[in-house]
């Protein structure tokens, strides 16, 4: 018997998958829902040596609809996609794209400077770009024995 290492990250897409399709059961207009499903844009968070670069796909979503902020060690992308003016005739409708407001929250890492975010819009895509905080760097400590101070090498706040 073989063992095979869990990995939780390998099972996020099986997850995700399911619970849209539990969601989307809501909005089936056969069960009683809403004929319309509620619009969440696609995201990915992609970390580079510098950055973490998130990526949103708005079609159809005006940039002056989008709006970006940072709160605390929150970022926070909302906005809305409008629902397109359609005449009614005769016989069955379907609409199958979805539209309304959403709004997408992601924690950030602690010391992200919040000045530092970029934001830019092309194409229907919103790309973010958050520059890692600063490392913590180790600094040196003066210690003094008896009467001599000496220097030691350690992080900060740490003594030997």
């Amino acid at each position: 018997m073989a063992l095979v290492r869990w990995e939780p990250a390998r099972d996020f897409p099986t997850l995700q998958s399911e619970m849209n399709r539990l969601f989307s059961s809501f909005f089936d207009p056969a069960s009683g829902g809403s004929a319309v499903p509620r619009f969440v844009p696609a995201m990915d968070l992609v970390e580079t040596d510098d950055a973490f670069v998130l990526k949103a796909d708005l079609p159809g979503v005006p940039e002056q609809d989008v709006h970006v902020e940072v709160e605390g060690d929150v970022l926070t992308i909302s906005g809305e996609r409008k629902s397109e003016h359609r005449e009614e005739k005769a016989g069955q409708v379907r609409i199958e794209r979805a539209y309304g407001s959403f709004r997408r929250a992601v924690t950030l890492p602690e010391g992200v400077d919040a000045a530092q975010v970029k934001a830019s819009f092309d194409k229907g895509v919103l790309e973010v770009r958050i520059p890692k905080p600063a490392e913590r760097k180790p600094h040196k400590v003066q210690i003094a024995v008896g009467n001599a101070p000496a220097d030691i090498e350690g992080e900060a706040g740490k003594t030997s």
